[in-house]
């Protein structure tokens, strides 16, 4: 499917305005054939020129729909990089929105993150990735407790991350002309790149990484 992808139509957008609020599922699935055509199909078209660009990104899933109406008023997909380590991509009436990071992890994957955040060998590194997306206009987000976990010093230099259940980055991608062109499948690629760093860092330190994309 190398060059599918165009854009989201107005048409598009349309439909997504009708759907607002709390639609019945009559009136979802009155709609449905067309936002098919017109809502996933493309994500899935976008998803398979961004694969078609780099290997790396092979992995994805394009979600359908479900019975919560939300699912109807926003498109959402994923790339697997490595176990809970995903690049989420949402697609709704503000355009498309990127999320990078590291969520619903499995118990035995916290303890990982924090040792790995705790030490002078690895921490800053993590430091030094989000920082670099915060400076980018990246909004960082996670579970996060209330107080640093038991067994960590309170006082240690990164208790703000010792704090993290789960960490992600996200932004939105590209204007408002350009949700009808090409051009986001260049917007996805740049944004997969800056989010790279923190992604390397959470499948090196977190869980075993992707055979589809080597850790560096």
């Amino acid at each position: 499917m190398s060059g599918a992808f165009s854009g989201w139509t107005e048409q598009a957008f349309e439909l997504l305005l009708r759907l607002e609020g709390a639609p019945s599922r009559e009136a979802r699935e009155k709609v449905r054939k067309d936002r098919e055509r017109l809502v996933r199909q493309p994500m899935i078209a976008l998803l398979n020129d961004v694969a078609d660009a780099d290997r790396a990104y092979e992995d994805f899933s394009v979600w359908g729909f479900r019975k919560d109406p939300w699912w109807w008023q926003h498109q959402a997909a994923e790339i697997r990089i490595a176990r809970n380590v995903r690049i989420g991509l949402r697609f709704d009436l503000d355009g498309l929105r990127i999320k990078g990071g590291w969520d619903y992890p499995d118990p035995g994957q916290i303890p990982l993150f924090r040792t790995a955040v705790a030490a002078q060998e690895s921490g800053p590194e993590l430091v030094r990735a989000v920082e670099a997306l915060e400076a980018r206009g990246y909004e960082i987000t996670g579970d996060v407790m209330q107080r640093v976990p038991r067994g960590h010093d309170a006082g240690h230099p990164r208790a703000a991350f010792l704090r993290h259940r789960s960490v992600s980055a996200a932004r939105p991608l590209g204007g408002d002309c350009a949700q009808h062109t090409a051009a986001l499948v260049d917007s996805v690629l740049v944004a997969a790149e800056e989010l790279a760093p923190l992604l390397s860092w959470l499948a090196r330190h977190v869980t075993v990484p992707s055979p589809c994309r080597p850790v560096t």
